[in-house]
């Protein structure tokens, strides 16, 4: 479903060249959720940007392939990757105060891949936006066409970015941290909603974090990145019961736990040289 093969990507200015992501491979397959974690600047969401045909400023593809159901994304003009974005490919960003137009009423930012990806008239978009905003769970959807992104709580307007996301009903979704700006009760809702709609639909998902505690619950394979490179990679009950790389071990033993529970508390502190109580 999806294939990225040997992608490597640098940052570039007058002054020097920095390295992001080195030369990554990993696949997706149809229906998945896979994880892909490590510390903030370890390449992941630079990955996932990438895939969404979201290149950031001074950014550079040195070399790689990232095949779509067997289309090269990096091959598709500018206006070729407009069709994939927001109808094959949905995207949900950390912190949806900053992703969605605050000018802009809900509704309309919900109906938007709509009226770019589809033919359906005025009437039946508004029908779709109505269902779209149910079936992330959010109560009065009709009344919440016309309000703005201000007037919502976090979670309500993670729920609005979420059906924004799959209202084209994308074969591949990319959750970019989230949850992390959510309190605990309302990141639970949302993986369990997130796993509700692979359930449904059948998309896949590439969940982007560096909480390995989230990844462990939604995730089926999980992919563990440190400075642009794919360190280890497997199923996410192995990884977590017997990773291969110091750096997954102290990935594993920073998650919060009561004493005793972590395996690997005891190294982080000894690496750490200090004692806690």
């Amino acid at each position: 479903m999806l294939q990225v093969d040997r992608l490597s990507i640098h940052f570039a200015d007058r002054e020097e060249v920095q390295e992001v992501v080195r030369g990554i491979s990993f696949s997706v397959q149809d229906g998945e959720i896979v994880g892909i974690v490590g510390e903030s600047g370890s390449g992941k969401t630079m990955t996932a940007l990438t895939i969404a045909g979201l290149f950031k400023e001074h950014a550079v593809l040195d070399a790689g392939t990232i095949r779509l159901d067997g289309t090269d994304l990096l091959k598709l003009t500018e206006r070729e990757m407009r069709q994939v974005q927001g109808n094959r490919i949905g995207m949900i960003f950390q912190e949806p105060m900053t992703a969605l137009n605050p000018t802009m009423k809900i509704g309309r930012q919900v109906e938007e891949a709509l009226r770019l990806h589809t033919d359906l008239d005025s009437r039946a978009r508004k029908a779709a936006v109505i269902r779209a905003l149910e079936e992330v769970e959010l109560d009065e959807a009709e009344k919440l066409l016309s309000k703005y992104p201000h007037e919502l709580s976090g979670g309500m307007r993670q729920r609005v970015m979420i059906a924004a996301a799959m209202i084209c009903r994308p074969s591949l979704l990319i959750a970019d941290e989230p949850t992390t700006a959510l309190d605990a009760a309302t990141q639970e809702s949302i993986l369990k909603l997130l796993k509700k709609l692979n359930d449904k639909y059948g998309m896949s998902i590439l969940f982007i974090s560096h909480n390995l505690r989230v990844v462990k619950e939604l995730c089926t394979r999980v992919f563990v990145m440190k400075d642009g490179e794919i360190l280890e990679e497997g199923e996410t009950e192995v990884v977590f019961q017997n990773p291969k790389t110091e750096y997954t071990k102290a990935l594993i033993a920073a998650i919060p736990a009561r004493v005793g529970e972590n395996p690997y508390y005891e190294m982080l502190k000894q690496k750490a040289g200090r004692q806690y109580d």
